[in-house]
């Protein structure tokens, strides 16, 4: 299992990206400029979450509440602990917060594009 590729699907992303400054980021800019572009869920964070529940990646919609779904907190500190280790500082209760892929996808593109974050 790799952390969360890039929002587009097309597999795992470098673990953290950078703009020619050398800032990370994996945020795309909107029309408006704002950065704030809606996420779309990474193929790996969708089969992450799959095989945590034994379900079909394809069968989770977006903004199905991971909960709902079987997804118990064990297994979301377990996937949490995962993806920690590899060298994605997300957060245990930001994902029990809003338990849907659209939302993990969110955390996962902001704690990947704040600089020098530690995890709580």
């Amino acid at each position: 299992m790799t952390a969360p590729g890039p929002a587009d699907g097309t597999g795992p992303a470098p673990a953290h990206p950078t703009d020619p400054e050398g800032r990370r980021t994996t945020m795309e800019t909107t029309a408006d400029g704002s950065g704030q572009a809606p996420a779309q869920v990474s193929a790996a964070l969708r089969e992450a979450v799959a095989a945590m529940i034994g379900t079909d990646p394809g069968a989770i919609a977006p903004d199905a509440n991971l909960i709902h779904l079987g997804l118990g907190s064990l297994e979301m500190m377990r996937l949490v602990n995962r993806w920690r280790r590899e060298g994605l500082p997300v957060q245990f209760r930001e994902l029990a917060a809003e338990p849907t892929l659209d939302a993990w996808q969110r955390h996962f593109d902001a704690v990947a594009a704040a600089p020098g974050e530690a995890s709580a």
